[in-house]
């Protein structure tokens, strides 16, 4: 591999542009990337939503419940830590889009009003979808899920009929929003060289040329400073006629120290995620029906919707206020507002998240990961009956969990001591991290402690 590298090039982990590795250059220049994975992608698809719709009812006896929530919801915020946005460069919700644009597009130029709100349109999803799950149980439920992804088919149906490009999987897709915060933890970065970019007046990424069209999400690889728009999909390496592309590995959450232009609506996301990885692991805990039961008795009633919102609220709530309360102290000491501390200081709970994210959904893989196997063997006529679906003991599951956790811990810790140092904060780098750094020890030992209830299972 050295000797298909130039020399300032060699060191590939040290920030060394891949495209100089003549495989992977060929691969994103070539026509048929990232097609020759959509096409599949979107085949399996097809085949999730007959089983879904049509197949057993039941989640257990469901090839398409498997395969949506044993395997691809577990391994997508894995996509985003090793790859960046990627997986939306393969989504097939983004190849039905880009179908439709091809054939009936009107490519009206977006919204003003999806610019300005798109990402607490996002927010607004992201907390309803979750909480209708658990409250008609869409996961549990093949129909359900099924249901679930038609809407979605049928947004994007809609937008990519009116609106350009991939106005919905930027502006209104709630699984954007939460790539788009993921992937700035992410390992692998495309940029364009400030050097050469800086005399280049064509502009051929982001318009496009005859080679690939223009960037699906509108970004501006000259001006780029974040994963959180780039799906990585190659159009602007086809399309730059300057070489000026450089496709780079970096440190995990490297991106979230140095955010030019730090949103409310992203740090606020960040905040709501956590809540909701907590809401997840309550839900799943053994202790979860005896939770529920005293619940019934405080309100009054056994209506589960009623119950489970409080719940819900409670547990988005909670990390969203301690956020809020490290904010004010930190305020008394830098002197910034607490709006902007919150704004500034929410992107340090993202690593933590992902994390989180990952060791829920760890448990999902590899304690039902077989029920794929015995699903897919439905499809064949055979039937396995009694047999455990766990791949691996819950003892080395709950260790690769606390060591996620572990990870995701050290990874926030740097990253507001990171933020604090590099925005300078009056001169109070350690006044304005001590607060953010107790945030994040809280909101670690409040995951360690769900993953250390037992769960229950899925599937």
């Amino acid at each position: 591999m050295a000797s298909e590298l130039k020399p300032q090039n060699r060191n590939i982990l040290a920030g060394g542009n891949l495209l100089q590795i003549k495989a992977i250059d060929r691969l994103m220049r070539s026509k048929w990337f990232p097609g020759i994975i959509q096409w599949p992608t979107l085949l399996l698809f097809m085949l999730i939503m007959f089983q879904l719709l049509l197949g057993p009812g039941s989640a257990h006896d469901n090839l398409g419940t498997a395969l949506t929530w044993v395997l691809w919801w577990p391994l997508i915020p894995i996509i985003f830590l090793f790859l960046g946005r990627f997986w939306c460069a393969i989504c097939p919700f983004a190849t039905i889009n880009d179908l439709v644009q091809k054939f009936v597009g009107n490519n009206r130029p977006v919204p003003r009003f999806l610019k300005k709100y798109g990402i607490w349109i996002i927010d607004v999803l992201f907390i309803f979808i979750t909480w209708s799950d658990h409250v008609w149980g869409v996961v549990e439920n093949p129909f359900g899920s099924g249901v679930l992804m038609l809407m979605l088919t049928t947004g994007v149906i809609a937008s990519g009929s009116f609106f350009e490009r991939r106005t919905f999987c930027r502006y209104v897709c709630f699984l954007g929003g939460l790539s788009g915060n993921y992937a700035r933890t992410g390992m692998l970065a495309l940029r364009g060289t400030p050097e050469i970019c800086a005399t280049c007046t064509a502009a051929s990424c982001y318009k496009g040329t005859e080679k690939a069209p223009g960037c699906p999400l509108f970004e501006f690889p000259k001006n780029m400073t974040s994963n959180a728009n780039c799906v990585i999909c190659a159009d602007c390496i086809k399309n730059c006629p300057n070489d000026s592309i450089q496709l780079t590995v970096r440190q995990p959450t490297k991106e979230l120290w140095f955010i030019r232009k730090p949103k409310m609506e992203e740090a606020f996301l960040s905040a709501v995620i956590m809540g909701i990885v907590f809401v997840q692991n309550v839900t799943m805990l053994e202790v979860w029906t005896g939770m529920l039961q005293w619940l019934e008795r405080v309100t009054g009633t056994t209506n589960y919707a009623i119950t489970f919102s409080i719940t819900f609220a409670i547990s988005i709530i909670i990390p969203v206020a301690l956020l809020g309360f490290a904010s004010w102290i930190a305020a008394k000491l830098n002197k910034s507002s607490l709006v902007e501390n919150f704004t500034r200081f929410g992107y340090t709970i993202i690593a933590l998240d992902v994390a989180g994210h990952i060791a829920h959904n760890l448990f999902h893989l590899l304690a039902e990961g077989k029920s794929i196997f015995y699903t897919a063997l439905t499809l064949f006529g055979q039937e396995i009956h009694g047999a455990s679906p766990a791949l691996v003991s819950m003892d080395i599951i709950q260790i690769l969990q606390y060591g996620l956790i572990a990870l995701g811990f050290v990874g926030s810790l740097y990253t507001a001591y990171r933020i604090a140092r590099n925005n300078q904060t009056n001169g109070k780098v350690w006044g304005t991290f001590v607060p953010f750094a107790a945030l994040i020890v809280v909101l670690t030992i409040m995951n360690v402690y769900l993953f250390m209830l037992p769960m229950a299972m899925r599937m």
